[in-house]
């Protein structure tokens, strides 16, 4: 297929930018961050208890260490995030199981989060209040790690459209979407950021992330009904974008209920998977999604069309 110099232009940049992440070596460089990172906020977090940061910085920098820790797992969600959206790219099956991965991470990322608001050293009646909420978080994420086990075991690559051409066009398609959609979210990520450091606020970035995904995964789903219109991919592709929902909404509740609908969301997607891949056409069904395919009307002959 020769590419559109546009077309191909989006296709190198994001190749690029995922190598950069993806790769080996930048899998080393993000790793060596995050380890620099815990390093460094541990350091300056004691730094602060000593007394030896200018007064600018202190009143930034926080006095509990185990802010580090969450700290270290907001920039590794982060960089998850970015691996969702380049999985975006070729598999909504995929891109779905990582944005269950993200919840799982964020889940275990609340319960430092729970204990972070706690004095050190920790006492037994600090910490009582929210037991149940730490075992309900670290259990949800525990039975979501296992659920997608399953999840990607049911995952077989297949190709949606016998022809090439139309095949590649959908996919650079879907990368200028991921592309736009890392835009937003390094401008969420930075703006949030920033008002979570110097004025308090609530750092909502995730929230907003996952508000963005619901409808990207919608817009990727009215794009796919041009190149295959079957019921059984329609309500596959539906079904993920109401996963999405869910888990927007399990990153605004209280950390028992996020706990449930977090399950609920991973278990959820492993039933449209496990049913989309049981389900089986029937005759008519096959022959209505095999005419739509034919570019030519002529192909359609008047029996296929109206075969009950």
């Amino acid at each position: 297929m020769v590419l559109h110099p546009f077309y191909k232009t989006i296709n190198n940049i994001f190749n690029e930018t995922e190598h950069a992440f993806e790769g080996l070596t930048g899998q080393r460089r993000i790793g060596n961050i995050l380890v620099l990172l815990f390093i460094g906020g541990l350091a300056g977090i004691q730094a602060n208890l000593f007394g030896l940061l200018p007064p600018a910085l202190a009143a930034i920098t926080p006095t509990n260490h185990l802010e580090a820790i969450d700290l270290v797992f907001t920039v590794l969600l982060a960089f998850e995030a970015l691996g969702l959206l380049f999985s975006m790219a070729y598999s909504v099956s995929i891109s779905v199981g990582k944005q269950v991965e993200i919840l799982s991470l964020v889940l275990l990322r609340n319960i430092f989060k729970q204990i972070s608001h706690i004095q050190e050293p920790v006492v037994w009646n600090d910490i009582s209040p929210i037991v149940i909420d730490i075992a309900a978080l670290a259990s949800a994420a525990l039975t979501i790690f296992i659920i997608l086990h399953f999840y990607y075991r049911q995952i077989e690559p297949k190709i949606l459209n016998d022809d090439d051409d139309e095949t590649a066009l959908f996919i650079i398609t879907k990368k200028v979407i991921a592309i736009l959609m890392m835009i937003s979210f390094v401008a969420l990520l930075s703006f949030n950021g920033w008002n979570s450091l110097f004025y308090g606020h609530h750092n909502t970035t995730f929230e907003s992330f996952f508000t963005l995904l619901i409808f990207s995964d919608i817009l990727i789903m009215l794009i796919s009904m041009r190149y295959g219109s079957s019921y059984r991919v329609a309500f596959r592709n539906s079904g993920f974008a109401v996963a999405t929902l869910m888990i927007r909404i399990a990153l605004i509740t209280p950390p028992l209920y996020s706990a449930i609908i977090g399950v609920v969301s991973a278990l959820f997607i492993l039933g449209i998977r496990f049913a989309y891949n049981k389900y089986i056409p029937s005759g008519y069904q096959q022959r209505r999604e095999d005419l739509r395919r034919k570019k030519c009307p002529n192909q359609c002959t008047p029996s296929q069309e109206e075969t009950p």
